[in-house]
């Protein structure tokens, strides 16, 4: 999501034909925020995307164009690269896990 903000960033601004500094003096942010959001180093604030498309007079959905978002959630393997998606599902945990994160999780004789 990162790149490609960065690069709908930076077909903006080279289309506004503005360079990095004079679009981070027009958004009231460092040159090197604009260098850093364009390669994909950072994801900016809302307000901070607000104010890059109207330093450049474009609409938000410029920016943010061919970026989509699903609902679920992902789970992440311990001790792995790899990523399982689930649409919709909470996260199951173990039998007996406690529904607040912050409880330890019941033990066969119903303590905590």
């Amino acid at each position: 999501m990162k790149v490609r903000f960065g690069e709908n960033l930076a077909r903006c601004r080279e289309g506004a034909d503005v360079s990095q500094e004079e679009l981070g003096f027009r958004a009231s942010i460092h040159r090197t925020e604009v260098s850093l959001l364009e390669r994909g180093e950072r994801m900016p604030r809302v307000d901070t995307a607000m104010r890059i498309a109207g330093s450049l007079g474009i609409s938000l959905d410029d920016l943010v164009a061919g970026m989509e978002w699903r609902p679920g959630y992902e789970i992440v393997v311990p001790g792995s690269w790899e990523v399982i998606e689930r649409d919709g599902d909470a996260p199951r945990g173990d039998e007996g896990a406690s529904a607040d994160p912050l409880m330890p999780a019941e033990t066969p004789n119903g303590s905590r």
